[in-house]
């Protein structure tokens, strides 16, 4: 069974190991989860109040918006 989750966040987590930090994906659109590898950047120019999804090619589409 498919699921769509909703991420709201744009920006990846910092997680400290010691002296070495990590950065964990939050946007969902990480190619290597649960690391973070920029793909967050897409998302600067969302519209709060829309939904989107992005195809495996990293083409946004703009599935509603929350206040119609």
């Amino acid at each position: 069974m498919a699921r769509l989750v909703l991420h709201s966040s744009q920006q990846p987590v910092e997680v400290k190991i010691g002296n070495e930090s990590k950065w964990v994906c939050t946007c969902g659109l990480s190619k290597n989860k649960p690391f973070c590898d920029g793909y967050h950047k897409k998302t600067s120019d969302e519209e709060s109040n829309k939904i989107y999804i992005y195809d495996k090619e990293g083409k946004r589409v703009e599935v509603q918006s929350f206040y119609d």
